[in-house]
């Protein structure tokens, strides 16, 4: 199957084989705090996992964690039986190439978009497959327009990130992750940075992706969300998971009170 036929509608099963998102003890501080207190997280191929919390949970440490922008202290990381976690320090040219390998597969979208300003929207789609992959400018600009017209902005190829909406710019980051064709998408906090209005389009996005089975792990706040896209819920506090499940008992009934108190201001 082409890269274009795996995002234009193929589905992120074509990759075939099993991969796990797999975290195991992970701890991270950053000096005396301790952001992550031995948290670990297994997540399946085609599951849409939802990391809830309160600010200071160590929610977007744990998922930077597992695509290395932030090194674990302590703890094992696992990517499609990539093992990422070493502790080099300095890193090695070795080191750096498991980096990159893993990016490719585990592609990020960040909660302030971080597209390049110079760049159009198929330019910022576009320049991850050429640069890292090696992909021929033709075949970048086919898929980088396939992925623009998946994510509802084919009108906007020729346009900079200045003239965009926040959700359009949101959604071309999206098409550029997608562009990797990664095995799992992080996303934190993707609507956060977004007027209210402009959620949803992000969100229907998130759907479409889902529905596709595209393996999702989703740091948001997003509660009616989660209980229609989730396949588990994880909720953090002080650097834990205190509490994980499928969404109709973490969010309908949940068991621990720090849970039952961040929804209850959440969702009012």
């Amino acid at each position: 199957m082409s890269h274009e036929q795996l995002h234009a509608g193929g589905g992120p099963h074509a990759h075939g084989g099993v991969c796990q998102i797999r975290a195991e003890n992970i701890h991270k501080r950053f000096g005396p705090l301790e952001v992550l207190k031995g948290v670990s997280l297994t997540v399946n191929r085609g599951e849409v996992v939802v990391i809830m919390g309160p600010s200071g949970s160590g929610k977007t440490t744990l998922i930077r964690c597992l695509n290395l922008l932030e090194e674990p202290d302590q703890g094992k990381v696992m990517v499609c039986n990539l093992d990422v976690t070493s502790g080099e320090k300095p890193p090695s040219r070795t080191r750096s190439n498991t980096i990159r390998q893993l990016r490719v597969k585990a592609a990020m979208v960040f909660q302030s978009f971080n597209l390049y300003p110079h760049m159009t929207a198929l330019g910022n789609t576009i320049e991850g497959p050429m640069q890292v992959l090696g992909m021929g400018r033709e075949e970048a600009t086919r898929v980088g327009e396939a992925l623009l017209k998946k994510v509802g902005l084919s009108d906007k190829r020729d346009e900079h990130p200045s003239r965009l909406s926040g959700g359009q710019k949101q959604r071309v980051a999206i098409a550029r992750a997608l562009a990797m064709s990664p095995e799992v998408v992080l996303f934190d906090e993707p609507t956060s940075a977004l007027d209210p209005e402009l959620h949803e389009e992000v969100l229907q996005t998130m759907r479409q992706l889902a529905g596709e089975g595209m393996t999702m792990i989703v740091v948001t706040h997003e509660v009616a969300f989660a209980r229609e896209v989730a396949d588990r819920v994880v909720f953090m506090a002080d650097g834990v998971v205190v509490e994980e499940g499928p969404p109709g008992e973490v969010l309908v009934n949940p068991k621990h009170p720090r849970t039952r108190s961040f929804l209850r201001l959440v969702e009012h």
